[in-house]
């Protein structure tokens, strides 16, 4: 077997430059606020690193960005970044607090080779805007310490890789330093020099946990690996260095998370009508924004135009400090009727469905009805107000097409003083309702009135002359 393993040296800190469109001086500080553990790129070279006191860094850079290192936050990133791996290998590994493990041997047939497998890790590390160091090793352990040393080569030569190991100092093999200690009182300065000591030597003069972690980076002895399962659902998070006051800050992090949820739901074949956006603020409970379409939906400019309407009608009720974005709704990805072979032709139902997002984006969520036919020959009862459907069937031509209606047809019919002057269709005798006692007996006609209108009128066989509708 082979592994991959990718040990992010700055992950904390790659996550806070994504979400900032300014690429300004940023560093990350421990816990306790006293010394720096993360530079970015633009303040070291203004001479800040890690292990410096913070007082020092602030004087060598007084608009220093600050962000204070929080495990949780970690683990949550490290996760995110196994969720996108997931999409090239199917074993992985979470190594926390800043590692990831995968099993490649088995991938060389699927992207033909172990180098097209490589070159397609970097390639996504370059499009998150992740920085990593990259090692293939026999055994998980020979990968990891690789990578962590940053020595890592697109090789699956073994005796290579134990040269490559063989090199690191005791340290660097990540020995503790009770153990460090009495290898190197027996004269043991690298691994290359554990590696020459017999088994049964090791066991008795160190402990048999040490001979052990020895013959798991040399493979011989099993060292399993539970594989990592990735959570039914999409969430990204974006935090942010200064505090944002208007909504059109939050527009670059979203443009950037859109986009991941896009690439997230082509992968996995699927859609969904539903987004959950909660703005975290300092002092005050967080926002929560419910996004929905009308229909399945999977591109990141839609989400973001209905988004951008939202903000519109809800300005910011306190500075953000850091925002979520979350999809725990799926649904099935079907197949655009309104194209053809080459995908040229416009996509009636994507334009339906952006047309009733983007209006119930703007007006609310309820403010749009749909008009439903029904099962009644009477045309006051013909129809009714619905929520608006999440499909439209589009129908070209109707086998037995109805007579001509009205388009503006009135709640109720009212009387007419007078019968019309000028008859142009009719009579369509509509005759029912007597199922619940409203029975209707009537003569339509489309006629014009002496006013000059244009107007669909009846005679009730009782009651005389009605208009029930207008034609323009």
């Amino acid at each position: 077997m082979l592994w991959l393993y990718l040990h992010f040296p700055h992950l904390l800190l790659d996550h806070i430059r994504r979400s900032h469109e300014n690429q300004s001086a940023l560093a990350v500080v421990e816990g306790s606020g006293q010394k720096v553990i993360q530079a970015c790129p633009e303040a070291c070279a203004q001479g800040v690193h890690a292990g410096m006191r913070l007082k020092t860094a602030i004087s060598l850079v007084p608009e220093l960005g600050m962000v204070r290192a929080d495990h949780q936050q970690e683990a949550r990133i490290l996760e995110s970044q196994a969720c996108w791996l997931y999409r090239y290998a199917a074993h992985i590994v979470l190594v926390p607090p800043d590692g990831l493990l995968a099993e490649v041997g088995s991938l060389q047939r699927l992207y033909g080779g172990l180098a097209a497998v490589w070159q397609t890790v970097e390639q996504g590390l370059e499009e998150r805007q992740l920085n990593a160091w990259i090692a293939i090793g026999h055994t998980p352990l020979s990968a990891r310490l690789i990578a962590r040393t940053g020595k890592g080569e697109c090789t699956a030569d073994k005796g290579h890789i134990l040269r490559t190991l063989g090199q690191m100092s005791l340290l660097a093999a990540e020995f503790d330093d009770k153990t460090c200690t009495r290898l190197q009182r027996i004269g043991l300065n690298t691994l290359d020099d554990v590696f020459s000591l017999p088994a049964g030597e090791l066991a008795r003069r160190l402990s048999p946990e040490t001979l052990a972690y020895v013959q798991k980076i040399q493979g011989n002895r099993a060292d399993p690996q539970t594989p990592w399962q990735p959570p039914h659902t999409f969430r990204q998070q974006a935090d942010f260095v200064q505090e944002i006051e208007q909504s059109q800050g939050l527009l670059f992090p979203l443009q950037r998370i859109l986009s991941e949820l896009e690439e997230d739901l082509c992968w996995r074949q699927q859609d969904t009508d539903s987004l959950l956006l909660v703005l975290r603020h300092r002092h005050q409970e967080p926002t929560r924004i419910r996004v929905r379409t009308s229909g399945p939906e999977h591109r990141a400019e839609a989400f973001l135009n209905l988004i951008r309407l939202r903000f519109e009608q809800h300005p910011l009720r306190a500075p953000v400090i850091s925002l979520v974005l979350s999809v725990k709704r799926f649904l099935g990805r079907e197949a655009a009727s309104g194209q053809d072979l080459l995908g040229e032709t416009q996509d009636l139902s994507e334009a339906w469905h952006t047309l009733i997002s983007r209006l119930q984006a703007r007006l609310g969520e309820h403010s749009l009805r749909q008009l439903s036919p029904q099962a009644d020959h009477r045309p006051e009862r013909a129809w009714s107000a619905s929520e608006v459907q999440r499909k439209k069937h589009i129908c070209l031509s109707s086998p037995n097409p109805l007579p001509r209606r009205p388009l503006w047809l009135l709640k109720g019919p009212q009387p007419l003083a007078e019968a019309p002057t000028m008859w142009f269709s009719g009579p369509e005798r509509i005759s029912g309702g007597w199922w619940d006692g409203q029975r209707v007996h009537r003569d339509y006609y489309i006629a014009e009135l002496s006013t000059g209108q244009l107007a669909w009128v009846f005679r009730d066989v009782r009651d005389g002359w009605f208009v029930h509708g207008w034609f323009g």
